[in-house]
């Protein structure tokens, strides 16, 4: 995988956090589809003791619900359709930089989604943009990216 360069959008720039983000959330969409539940956490620093309290936390949920409930804790259901779902999510990344690169307005989620053809689709757009912002491959309007537009830096 290529780094990414700044003004350049193509296959290349695909980078590894690109396909995890893609796969977490297809496999939520997969859990979801299925009719299971999952819960996202979302921490707002990462360091060595949140890090380890939430590894510590997981490590005892899973094995007590596992138990409570009689079941293998560690069967993971829906992983093709992850993966499909995953892929659809690098797609949509994909278009939104093509279209941020080629249109010189910032957009919206909600304007974005509506030019890509991907009403229905915010959740997903947020977290991707959220994320290519995080990164530096896109800027924000505002640091409250639920109201932001979005652009190429």
């Amino acid at each position: 995988l290529t780094p990414f360069t700044q003004g350049d959008c193509s296959e290349q720039t695909r980078i590894s956090g690109d396909y995890l983000s893609g796969f977490f959330q297809g496999t939520q969409q997969a859990l979801f589809e299925s009719e299971r539940s999952s819960i996202v956490i979302t921490l707002q620093e990462l360091s060595v003791t949140s890090l380890g309290a939430l590894l510590a936390l997981f490590e005892r949920f899973v094995g007590i619900y596992a138990e409570l409930i009689n079941v293998n804790a560690y069967h993971q259901p829906g992983v093709e359709a992850g993966k499909k779902a995953a892929e659809q999510v690098v797609e949509l990344q994909k278009k939104a930089l093509q279209f941020l690169e080629s249109d010189s307005e910032p957009q919206t989620i909600e304007a974005l989604a509506e030019q890509l053809g991907a009403v229905g689709q915010e959740l997903a757009l947020f977290r991707i943009l959220r994320r290519l912002v995080a990164n530096g491959r896109l800027s924000a309007s505002d640091s409250n990216l639920f109201q932001a537009s979005f652009s190429i830096r």
